[in-house]
């Protein structure tokens, strides 16, 4: 019988597979970023969320060529439900895989994974270096440079917001309150 695993055993998982600091860190970004984001949209299923955000790069870090796609396999060998799966999964649609991201909470995942980036990137640049002084406009004015933090796709966060329906200053200001919320366990 298929399960989610807890927290607890997500994060044994995510630290089995990933050893590099930087993407630990993005990931229990995201996890909390989700977390945040669920205690509006799906306040019920908030453990879910963190534990989809904690999970969505599992394999990135072995398998950088195989993103999104070897993660369905080692989640699979440990039964781990499909529901998961498919969320972990979806972020990367339309770059790595065809799993479209059906549910919200996927839809947050795939709009805030590569905009924590961003967010990140420019408070690092601030003299606070710190989320708790960012505005929405000292992002948008980064978010069109494509060379500032170049890794972090704009396409994906535009269609992320276009998924959710909401404007891209929404959606960042969102993430941003929801990286305050973290930034004392996360230094952030």
């Amino acid at each position: 019988m298929s399960r989610i695993p807890t927290l607890s055993e997500a994060n044994e998982l995510l630290l089995k597979h990933n050893k590099d600091a930087f993407h630990i860190r993005h990931s229990k970004i995201v996890s909390g970023v989700m977390g945040y984001f669920a205690k509006d949209l799906d306040p019920e299923k908030e453990e879910f969320w963190r534990i989809v955000g904690l999970l969505h790069d599992l394999d990135f870090e072995e398998y950088p060529n195989e993103h999104c796609v070897k993660v369905q396999e080692i989640m699979r060998e440990l039964d781990y439900d499909e529901k998961l799966i498919h969320a972990v999964a979806s972020h990367g649609y339309g770059i790595t895989v065809d799993i479209k991201p059906e549910h919200i909470m996927e839809k947050v995942l795939y709009a805030v994974d590569e905009l924590t980036g961003l967010i990140g990137a420019v408070a690092i640049m601030r003299p606070s270096k710190s989320v708790m002084d960012l505005e929405v406009k000292s992002v948008m004015k980064k978010f069109k440079s494509p060379s500032f933090a170049a890794g972090c796709s704009r396409d994906v966060i535009k269609k992320g917001a276009e998924m959710l329906d909401i404007s891209l200053e929404e959606l960042i200001q969102k993430t941003i309150l929801a990286m305050r919320s973290l930034s004392t366990e996360m230094e952030i």
